[in-house]
């Protein structure tokens, strides 16, 4: 437990302490801008086949391999606005990676600053808040959900998929928005657990059954009843469904509207939990 001496500071750590409104904390994150800058640049290598290669072999085995057995005239009809099974997916699984990214980027590290490295501990006992600290590693997974669902979209417009430049601009933002609406919920529970085979609970019932059964590669319609209202309450399946829209050029104003604020919820509610338990596992 912290203790202060005479004459000395109080503990910045603590929800009262100065830079624990979201105004003080966001101009303190960005004094851990060189922080987050030294990880990227010593770490980036390791997700250079991940960002880069893995959207061109996805489209290229499951859009154009598995696709010549898909469309047919029968099979076309079923996938609405997609003209093929390769424009079908591909916005799905823009979508579908950056929810992979966010959870992926908000599990391990986040529970690794706690419990291995502590650097969350070292920041705190600095003029650092703890909403500042939580801030500026949201806007890290923020910058890698970006560059990675970036460079998915610049794959897809490769392929000719993209019905306009600011489709693909749509189309990125909302894969941005999808990856923030897995991250922030990922963070709160990753900094309430104390083990990591605590994740194993995670990817098995959350990230596998939301990646298969998202939309992503078929229409949920075709599931059976209770899979399908499964899909319908997923945060994927909302990501799924208003990417493709842009990507298509398919808007409907009322649906996306709903995909929206669906997704802007969960990520307001989980940056909510997320700042509760950082404040309770830093002030133990």
């Amino acid at each position: 437990m912290a203790t202060s001496t005479p004459g000395a500071p109080a503990s910045t750590g603590s929800p009262t302490a100065p830079g624990s409104s979201l105004r003080e904390g966001l101009e303190l994150a960005g004094r851990q801008y060189d922080y987050w800058a030294t990880v990227y640049k010593r770490t980036w290598k390791g997700s250079v086949v991940s960002s880069f290669l893995v959207p061109l072999l996805y489209l290229a085995a499951m859009g154009i391999g598995l696709g010549t057995f898909i469309d047919s005239d029968v099979a076309v009809q079923a996938l609405g606005a997609a003209p093929s099974y390769l424009a079908f997916i591909a916005p799905g699984l823009l979508a579908a990676t950056a929810m992979q990214t966010a959870i992926f980027e908000s599990a391990y590290p986040v529970l690794g600053n706690f419990k291995w490295t502590k650097v969350y501990l070292s920041m705190v006992a600095t003029p650092l808040s703890v909403t500042s600290v939580l801030i500026a590693h949201v806007a890290y997974v923020v910058f890698r959900i970006a560059s990675t669902s970036a460079v998915f979209v610049a794959v897809i417009a490769l392929f000719g998929l993209v019905d306009s430049v600011p489709a693909a601009v749509g189309a990125l933002v909302v894969a941005t928005v999808v990856g923030l609406a897995h991250a922030t919920p990922v963070f709160a529970y990753s900094a309430t657990i104390r083990d990591e085979s605590s994740f194993a609970l995670l990817f098995r019932l959350g990230l596998i059954p939301m990646f298969l059964f998202s939309g992503a590669f078929f229409p949920v319609e075709q599931l059976p009843g209770q899979l399908e209202w499964f899909s319908y309450v997923t945060p994927l399946w909302h990501g799924v469904e208003a990417t493709r829209m842009l990507v298509l050029g398919s808007i409907a104003p009322g649906w996306m509207a709903l995909h929206l604020t669906y997704l802007l919820a969960l990520l307001v509610l989980g940056w909510w939990l997320a700042q509760r338990a950082f404040r309770r596992r830093l002030s133990d």
